[in-house]
């Protein structure tokens, strides 16, 4: 499978070394350039790109930077990919350590993904947001296992979301289906289900128990 990731950071890069080592085409992007990421292609075989490239024919396309970044990617990066291709989001908003307020999820409502989703001009499925990027490279389990870790996954698409769950466990984990995109405040920061490390039962129960009031901690 072809697939972009845009942002090179601890999650970005760790999902460059497992799915290259699984076989895929992996192209990857950061905010200073592709001559910065010279060590990474060294280790993992991946091609180093600007942002546009790394969406040109991807099948998959990683956005992975800090929310107060998405504004800042190419006008147009992503709202003129076709249907068919399918954008994972692992953004989070903090607004007090890192991305200062944003008033369409303080007061108009709007889950973090969605906003970012508004912001892309595409479809997103929200997923390895509260997944310890250390984890995605110590913590694979063949399907079965009993210690094999879960992920929640939100979108609207069906379509899009079992190209993702497949992925997921091509990866070495579970999956549980977390609703759409305007459900899935239950994987936000404050919640439950974010950072926990359980397998697909615990999960399904930490997305239940979620609240939709923000916790004070994580509103500006």
């Amino acid at each position: 499978m072809k697939i972009g990731i845009i942002g090179a950071g601890n999650i970005g890069g760790n999902l460059t070394r497992r799915l290259t080592a699984l076989g895929h085409d992996v192209s990857v992007a950061n905010s200073r350039g592709p001559e910065t990421l010279g060590a990474l292609v060294e280790e993992t075989g991946a091609k180093a790109v600007s942002a546009v490239e790394a969406v040109e024919g991807a099948e998959v396309v990683v956005v992975t930077v800090p929310l107060k970044n998405v504004p800042d990617l190419p006008a147009g990066l992503l709202g003129g990919l076709g249907e068919g291709v399918v954008v994972i989001d692992t953004g989070n908003y903090y607004p007090k350590e890192r991305d200062g307020r944003i008033d369409e999820i303080e007061d108009g409502g709007l889950t973090e993904s969605r906003w970012t989703e508004r912001r892309l001009g595409h479809p997103v499925v929200k997923a390895f947001n509260g997944t310890y990027a250390q984890d995605i490279v110590d913590r694979p389990r063949p399907a079965g296992d009993p210690e094999r870790l879960a992920v929640p996954v939100a979108a609207d698409d069906d379509a899009a979301k079992r190209v993702v769950r497949s992925l997921i466990e091509e990866l070495g984990f579970d999956t549980v289906d977390a609703g759409g995109i305007d459900d899935s405040w239950r994987q936000q920061p404050g919640t439950p289900v974010y950072g926990l490390r359980a397998g697909v039962a615990a999960v399904t129960r930490a997305l239940a128990e979620a609240s939709p009031e923000r916790p004070a901690a994580h509103r500006a």
